[in-house]
């Protein structure tokens, strides 16, 4: 019996700084992976944005720190041990400061795979394997309020054409998600007559996401 999740007190936050790229040497094949980076300077719990060649796996992931030395860390959550081969590539700690608190709604779409036919002449029935799977969208609707302080970071990330990561938190202390993606919003107000205006903020994921428990 699953555990079920309401979209209740979901906390919404957006990244609102982005430090600087630390070089990573090596990405072991492990659960979890292990990264080298010289003097990156993490601590446990951070959370970096990843920047790969090679290991295509990871490439644009958002991840929690684990496991800190002074030369590596730990990818927490992120088995790679069947990952392709790491060759090149950068991590920058991620700020989470600001909070996304007007939402009304929130749909998601996108994410489904498209297949290939594999079958051969010497089948009898038909074979697929799954392809590349297509980008996944979130859609708010907001109570419109251009003073509030996450619509406008929304808006200047969408105005900028800037990667950004977010994170849902499903309770206090609860279930995580953290992803990297784009954010379309003109904070164009809408609505019916006599209803409450809202305006729409659409986040279109670039990357995998990372969950955690808690």
């Amino acid at each position: 019996m699953a555990n079920a999740t309401l979209w209740k007190n979901v906390a919404i936050a957006m990244q609102s700084a982005i430090a600087a790229t630390k070089t990573i040497t090596a990405i072991t094949k492990a659960n979890p992976g292990v990264v080298s980076s010289t003097a990156h300077g993490y601590a446990n719990g951070d959370i970096i944005y990843l920047d790969v060649q090679g290991m295509h796996q990871v490439n644009g992931r958002a991840v929690r720190v684990a496991g800190v030395t002074t030369d590596s860390y730990q990818l927490e959550g992120v088995d790679t041990t069947l990952f392709d081969t790491f060759s090149s590539g950068t991590s920058a700690k991620v700020t989470m400061g600001t909070s996304i608190t007007t939402a009304t709604s929130i749909n998601g779409s996108g994410g489904d795979f498209d297949f290939e036919d594999t079958t051969t002449i010497h089948a009898n029935q038909r074979t697929q394997v799954p392809k590349l799977p297509n980008p996944a969208t979130y859609t708010m609707d907001n109570i419109w309020d251009i003073t509030d302080a996450g619509q406008a970071a929304c808006k200047a990330a969408s105005d900028a054409q800037a990667l950004r990561v977010f994170s849902f938190t499903f309770g206090t202390g609860g279930k995580k998600m953290y992803f990297a993606g784009y954010v379309g919003a003109s904070l164009m107000p809408g609505g019916q007559a006599q209803g409450l205006v809202t305006t729409s903020i659409v986040i279109t994921m670039f990357g995998s996401p990372t969950y955690y428990a808690s």
